[in-house]
């Protein structure tokens, strides 16, 4: 193995969960009533509102107002959602475990990227959270890239950056969806669970 592909959210950060569970709080929206207004207007629209969102297709203030107004029946009054990325990134920690890990295999040699889904406004607040670009020579962000995880283009995408074929990379992502799609175009994948199992995981990987 050449190269670590590394997911940013939810394996070098705190789980996401706890993301959305503080935009509920802020918010005193239902994660239920979240989802369903999304899947209507992915119904209307023929595209995942989010998705669009992460292809940086629709600017994040487009994403919070089309979900305002598509919440207001339901809930019987429009929510705020105008401190969405806020909220979202004041609830989100670095992992410093896996950052640390990420170092030792730079340090060793290995060649390193980061492959994420993620929101072009929101670019400042994650790029503060940890040195990227002292750890990963590539930078691969759905929301400039134009397609997203598990779409094959932005795995290749990524490949072709370092490259690399995918048998000589492992990729670790904390959504199992992620790692079957990379799994797809020949990547070794860690589903990230936990620190632990995926530190094993990889270290493994490396061993073979």
């Amino acid at each position: 193995m050449k190269a670590i592909i590394s997911d940013f959210g939810g394996v070098l950060t705190t789980p996401l969960a706890g993301a959305f569970d503080a935009l509920h709080e802020e918010t005193g929206v239902p994660l239920e009533e979240l989802g369903m207004a999304m899947a209507r207007l992915a119904e209307q629209d023929g595209e995942h509102p989010l998705h669009e969102l992460e292809r940086g297709r629709i600017t994040e203030r487009e994403f919070t107002d089309r979900m305002a107004i598509e919440l207001t029946e339901p809930l019987g009054a429009q929510p705020d959602l105008s401190r969405f990325g806020e909220v979202f990134f004041q609830a989100l920690s670095p992992n410093a475990e896996m950052i640390e890990l990420m170092w030792e295999l730079r340090e060793a040699g290995h060649r390193m990227a980061l492959l994420t889904n993620n929101v072009r406004e929101w670019e400042p607040r994650w790029r503060a959270m940890l040195p990227v670009d002292e750890i990963f020579e590539l930078i691969v962000d759905s929301a400039f890239a134009g397609c997203r995880k598990p779409e094959p283009e932005i795995y290749e995408m990524t490949l072709n950056g370092l490259g690399l074929t995918g048998q000589d990379c492992i990729f670790i992502d904390d959504m199992s969806v992620n790692c079957d799609g990379a799994t797809a175009v020949g990547l070794h994948a860690v589903h990230f669970r936990e620190n632990a199992q995926a530190t094993a995981e990889i270290r493994a990987a490396l061993a073979n």
